[in-house]
C-alpha cells in the first residue's frame, strides 16, 4: 500500500501528524552525522518523532563533493556508512541523493571522470548499506541545479551499472516538468523507481498550480 509523506524538518512532525500524512521526510544533513555527539542527539530526536521518519533527502553535508578534484573519498565513505546506520536505527527505508551542488561538474574537469567518480560513490553506498534495509534513490535534478543526472533515464543508466536492489531511482514531478521529461518514462522505468517526489508549478504544493496531475496519477 502506498504511503504519503511530507518533506519537512522533524520539528514539524506534530503538525503534520494532525494533518493525517503517513510519515515525514527529513533532511539527512540535519542529523549532523560528522559530529558524533550532535548526531546522537539528532538521531534520537528523529527516532522518537511522533510521525515516523520513513525517508531522508538533502543528502550531502556542507562542502562535500562527489565529483571533481576536491572529492574526499575517506570523508564520503565515513559519511555514507554513518548514514546507513542512522537511517536503519531511525526506521527510514529511503535516502534520496539529490545534492546538486555536490555533483556539479565544473568546466575545467572531465565529464567522463566525473561520471566515473559519481558511479564510484554509488558503489560505496551499495557496499556500506547492505543489511540495513535502506535503499538509495538517485534524484534527477533540473539543469538549473546541476549538470549531472538530469533525467530518470540518466539515473537508471547509473543504477543499472551498480545493479543492486540498494541503488534505485526517484521520480520528481517538478524536475520532470522543468526538463520536459515525458511522464511515460515513469512506467517504462517502473522497476527502477523506488520513491516519488511531488510539487506543482513554482515548486509549490501539489494541486496549487498547472501541472497535469490527472495524467501524472494515471501514470503512477
Amino acid at each position: 500500500m502506498n504511503q504519503i509523506g511530507w518533506c519537512a524538518d522533524v520539528e514539524q512532525a506534530d503538525k503534520l501528524a494532525a494533518r493525517g500524512v503517513d510519515y515525514i521526510e527529513c533532511g539527512l544533513n540535519s542529523l549532523q552525522l560528522e559530529d558524533d555527539q550532535k548526531a546522537m542527539e539528532r538521531i534520537k530526536l528523529h527516532k522518537d518523532s511522533p510521525l515516523p521518519v520513513r525517508a531522508f533527502n538533502l543528502f550531502a553535508p556542507p562542502g562535500m563533493k562527489f565529483v571533481g578534484p576536491e572529492r574526499d573519498e575517506n570523508r564520503i565513505r565515513r559519511y555514507v556508512s554513518k548514514a546507513g546506520e542512522a537511517a536503519h536505527h531511525i526506521g527510514a527505508k529511503i535516502i534520496v541523493l539529490g545534492s546538486g551542488t555536490s555533483r556539479m561538474i565544473h568546466a575545467d574537469f572531465s565529464r567522463d571522470r566525473a561520471e566515473d567518480q559519481f558511479l564510484e560513490c554509488l558503489s560505496w553506498i551499495d557496499e556500506a548499506w547492505r543489511g540495513t534495509g535502506v535503499t538509495l534513490a538517485i534524484e534527477p535534478l533540473n539543469r538549473k541545479e546541476t549538470n549531472l543526472v538530469n533525467s530518470i533515464t540518466d539515473a537508471v543508466m547509473l543504477a543499472r551499472q551498480i545493479n543492486s536492489p540498494i541503488v534505485k531511482v526517484l521520480a520528481d514531478f517538478y524536475h520532470m516538468q522543468e526538463e520536459l521529461e515525458p511522464l511515460h518514462v515513469i512506467s517504462e522505468q517502473k522497476d527502477w523507481i523506488a520513491h516519488i517526489h511531488l510539487a506543482d508549478s513554482g515548486r509549490e504544493a501539489p494541486g496549487t498550480g498547472d501541472y497535469p496531475y490527472t495524467h501524472f496519477t494515471d501514470v503512477l
